[in-house]
């Protein structure tokens, strides 16, 4: 296959984390997913999560990480970093280009803020510094809805939370189907992924990042908020930010196009 896509996993201590690749580039660019990861990880679907990357394919080569397979019950998002930096040492790679969407993207901080041998450029999409009151308000109706089962009303809530109105209209016609598919026997990884998210708080390490650095936010973001892309913005030294106007949360699926074109252009920059 021309993407040279492959499925695979690295030893972590006790654990492993799956990944996924793509691509043929001689430059690494290493995707951390949000809190979906806690419903199903990359496993077995490397041609599934290729095709937006394409772009990518000559320059780079994209891996898409999720967290490990066996997680303890209280795992912090400086844990989750830390995993990662093991595994991109495991595997060689040296320094890479991050990509970290919202979960994602607070795993990519304390990334770049505790290793930045391992960093080259960082972006930082639909993200925060800290669990602010707008994401502890949903982390604590997801996890309500988690430890009850509640597949569909989670799945309802994520999706009126993270789309616009315009998308929502032609969305909202499959949510009686949305129970049906894709449900995990378990919730137990969701919860821990989210109650890590509930207790994070990056703010006084992030002037630490020294890489290049664009943000990307949605100006109508229901999760963490618009606020939370510009203090990121102003926590971390000389790092540029871009907003979607009118978008939320899912804006790099609603405006797929030129979110990962915006990320190829800030990573194929000069330094200078």
């Amino acid at each position: 296959m021309l993407w040279n896509a492959a499925n695979a996993s690295v030893a972590i201590d006790d654990s492993k984390m799956s990944y996924v690749s793509f691509g043929n580039g001689s430059k690494a660019l290493i995707l951390i997913p949000g809190l979906s990861d806690g419903l199903t990880t990359v496993r077995g679907k490397a041609v599934l999560l290729a095709k937006p990357y394409k772009r990518f394919f000559k320059k780079y080569t994209v891996y898409m990480f999720s967290r490990k397979a066996h997680l303890p019950e209280e795992y912090s998002i400086r844990e989750m970093a830390e995993d990662q930096a093991k595994a991109m040492t495991k595997l060689g790679m040296g320094k890479a280009c991050i990509l970290g969407v919202s979960q994602g993207g607070m795993i990519a901080q304390y990334l770049a803020a505790d290793h930045p041998e391992l960093v080259e450029k960082l972006v930082i999409a639909f993200s925060a510094p800290e669990a602010n009151q707008r994401i502890r308000a949903c982390l604590d109706q997801w996890i309500a809805y988690a430890e009850r089962g509640l597949h569909k009303k989670l799945m309802i809530s994520t999706a009126e939370k993270s789309y616009s109105e315009k998308y929502l209209k032609k969305y909202r016609r499959f949510y009686p189907f949305l129970g049906l598919l894709g449900k995990p026997s378990d919730y137990g990884r969701f919860i821990t992924n989210a109650n890590a998210i509930l207790k994070f708080d990056a703010s006084s390490d992030l002037p630490k990042i020294r890489c290049r650095t664009l943000i990307i936010g949605g100006g109508e973001d229901k999760i963490v908020g618009a606020q939370a892309s510009y203090d990121l913005q102003y926590m971390i030294p000389g790092s540029e930010l871009y907003m979607y106007k009118g978008l939320g949360h899912a804006a790099y699926e609603e405006e797929s196009e030129d979110f990962y074109q915006r990320v190829f252009i800030f990573l194929e920059k000069d330094q200078d």
